[in-house]
């Protein structure tokens, strides 16, 4: 569901449009608020609703599903460093659904540029693959890749 923008509660701080790893998300100049220019293009990555502060990001639904009277909402809790995913559905069943927003620090994770690169060109692992997701080995294909 693509993300949209409740401009009375944008503040137009630009940590959406930052974050939007498509770039479809940008500050109108008139009115200093963020808006969706290509929806059709949205990852559905959800980035843009847990860097609001504001809570002024939300989801549009699907074209084919919300006539049929579904509703999702989206309650970010920076506090609690939770955001929360309310969803009705058209039998009037409610579901609530609660994850961590991530909280490492900004900066804190070296940048590719600054890791030693131990891949090689023809390895199938990724450099560093085995000591970021914490295994002794990773089974690979044996035999030349073509």
């Amino acid at each position: 569901m693509p993300s949209f923008i409740y401009v009375a509660s944008c503040d137009g701080c630009g940590q959406c449009v930052d974050i939007c790893p498509s770039d479809i998300l940008h500050i109108d100049k008139t009115m200093r608020r963020a808006y969706n220019m290509e929806p059709d293009y949205c990852w559905e990555c959800y980035s843009c609703v847990k860097a609001c502060p504001q809570n002024a990001v939300d989801m549009r639904g699907y074209a084919d599903i919300s006539p049929l009277g579904h509703s999702v909402t989206v309650a970010r809790k920076p506090d609690e460093g939770k955001i929360s995913w309310k969803i009705k559905y058209r039998n009037g069943q409610t579901k609530e659904f609660t994850f961590p927003i991530r909280t490492t620090k900004f900066g804190s994770i070296k940048s590719p540029a600054e890791l030693e690169i131990r891949a090689q060109i023809d390895d199938q692992l990724l450099s560093h693959e085995p000591e970021i997701i914490g295994a002794v080995e990773i089974p690979v294909l044996r035999g030349k890749l073509q």
